[in-house]
């Protein structure tokens, strides 16, 4: 009996949704709440540009992308990836729109560039980098295959987002 019963339960509740409206983001325009939650970076607006915050945790440490426009149609950009006690990677460049992704060029290092996709509010660097990218990283460490979720939308979170530099002191890459 009570099997019968949660199954007329379910079937109820599963038709009683069949004739709401669907919502699509015009349906969200006049909504304050989400006005705000735009200007503040913490829900996505449809842009086009990678101004923010990518950020990940994980077991042995942090790895992290800020980005910040730097004039017309450019970007600069500052990341650090941790590979556990006393292994991490800090580089920084410039970025811009090439095709549906982003083309990542690294100061210091002539001739490293790659090509990087935003995936369901992932950045995802190459599994493979260029060998001019190789003195980006001491030891083994590399940026190669690296994944970030974006975390913010917000150019003031991408200027608060601090990182270490090579010397170990917090700085605020992306800050100026």
């Amino acid at each position: 009996m009570r099997k019968a019963s949660f199954s007329v339960i379910i079937a109820a509740l599963l038709l009683a949704g069949c004739g709401r409206p669907v919502q699509n983001d015009a349906d969200d325009a006049g909504n304050p709440l989400e006005a705000t939650a735009r200007e503040r970076g913490i829900v996505h607006a449809g842009s086009t540009e990678p101004t923010g915050v990518f950020e990940r945790t994980h077991d042995i440490g942090r790895d992290a992308m800020c980005v910040v426009p730097d004039g017309a149609g450019q970007w600069r950009f500052a990341v650090t990836a941790s590979y556990g006690t006393g292994l991490s990677c800090a580089a920084s460049g410039r970025l811009m729109r090439e095709g549906d992704g982003w083309r990542l060029r690294f100061a210091g290092a002539e001739g490293c560039e790659v090509l990087v996709r935003e995936e369901e509010d992932e950045l995802r660097l190459p599994g493979t980098l260029p060998a001019q990218c190789a003195n980006l990283c001491p030891a083994r460490a590399s940026l190669s295959g690296l994944r970030l979720p974006r975390a913010s939308w917000a150019e003031d979170d991408a200027r608060r987002l601090q990182m270490r530099d090579k010397k170990g002191n917090m700085i605020l890459p992306c800050g100026r």
